[in-house]
């Protein structure tokens, strides 16, 4: 039998802590549906002071929710460690669904196995919503997720289907014609682009966005593709210089192909940005620690793992959720 020192915290405990009904406190917990900001931040205070904890399996088992979303990445899970933009989503996402009091579940699904581990997981409902972070455009994984039927909102278009989930993307166009343009601005004018795979959004819109703004100027020889790796950065620049080697500017698709194709412009005996300037993607913390510092495209992504969240939360609890599209910024630093 517990004391009442060690007897654990209670609904009542938490009312009366906030000075509000139980009814309220209750709500709080269920969601915050018609509550007013006053009462639910003075129910969150009194949940931390009483360190109280809701009964989770007993509330799923009287909503049918399970109170977490999921963080699903389809990609190999070394990924995960090595792309630093993945990380950051994924600490983004943690921040926004503990603030609405939902527990995330990291899901990886790289392989047929993993696939099909997380085909049964989320139809059996053990999530409310998927967080879909990553797509290729034949990967399989989003069409057993709409199949479920479980609300699911994604990070960037999805290639095949834009129309058939709620999404949070950039402008992936316009921030790379705003690349190109600063370059051509700085007075480039053999400007080579470092494309990602033409089955992921990114891959496919940048381009779309190099090949726009350079219009008739265009020369394909400038053109290659990489995994969105350093070495294959390091490999596309090497290509392209043996095609061009009067390249003079160089427009990546993320900052890890920007490094690597920096290292294969100094084995070539070309200075950056001297000779050649370099313009990167993402500024997930590494173009500001390169030598030199590399200037980028900044995806937003606090801004879009808060979205994505706020469209899934809206999703689960049955109401409309709408896609969403963020701006890149440039970010100027020594490379261009």
């Amino acid at each position: 039998m517990t004391t009442e020192g060690t007897r654990k915290p209670t609904i009542r405990d938490v009312a009366a802590t906030a000075g509000v009904s139980r009814g309220t406190v209750s709500r709080v917990i269920n969601g915050g549906h018609w509550v007013s900001p006053a009462a639910r931040e003075a129910v969150e205070r009194a949940i931390e002071t009483t360190g109280y904890y809701a009964n989770h399996h007993a509330r799923s088992l009287a909503t049918g929710r399970a109170d977490s979303i999921a963080f699903l990445l389809t990609e190999p899970t070394q990924l995960l460690f090595d792309d630093p933009t993945f990380s950051i989503l994924l600490r983004g996402a943690a921040e926004a669904a503990s603030k609405r009091h939902k527990t995330l579940v990291l899901l990886l699904a790289g392989t047929d196995e993993e696939r099909r581990n997380v085909a049964h997981f989320v139809g059996a409902r053990h999530v409310d919503g998927v967080l879909l972070i990553s797509s290729h455009e034949r990967d399989p994984m989003l069409d057993t997720l709409i199949a479920s039927g479980v609300p699911t909102v994604a990070c960037g278009l999805p290639l095949g289907h834009q129309d058939d989930v709620v999404t949070v993307s950039i402008d992936e166009v316009g921030a790379a014609r705003e690349a190109v343009r600063h370059l051509r601005g700085s007075g480039r004018q053999r400007i080579a682009f470092i494309a990602g795979p033409p089955d992921t959004p990114g891959g496919k819109y940048r381009l779309v966005g190099y090949r726009e703004e350079l219009g008739a100027s265009l020369d394909s020889a400038l053109v290659d593709e990489g995994d969105y790796s350093t070495a294959s950065g390091a490999a596309a620049m090497e290509r392209i210089l043996e095609r061009a080697p009067d390249v003079d500017a160089v427009f990546a698709a993320s900052d890890r192909m920007a490094a690597g194709a920096i290292q294969t412009l100094r084995r070539h005996g070309k200075d950056v940005p001297g000779d050649v300037a370099v313009v990167g993607f993402d500024d997930s913390g590494l173009a500001e620690r390169l030598d030199p510092p590399l200037t980028t495209m900044r995806q937003p992504f606090d801004q879009i793992s808060e979205q994505m969240v706020e469209s899934l939360t809206s999703l689960a609890s049955g109401k409309p959720a709408t896609s969403t599209t963020l701006p890149a910024t440039l970010v100027r630093r020594a490379t261009a």
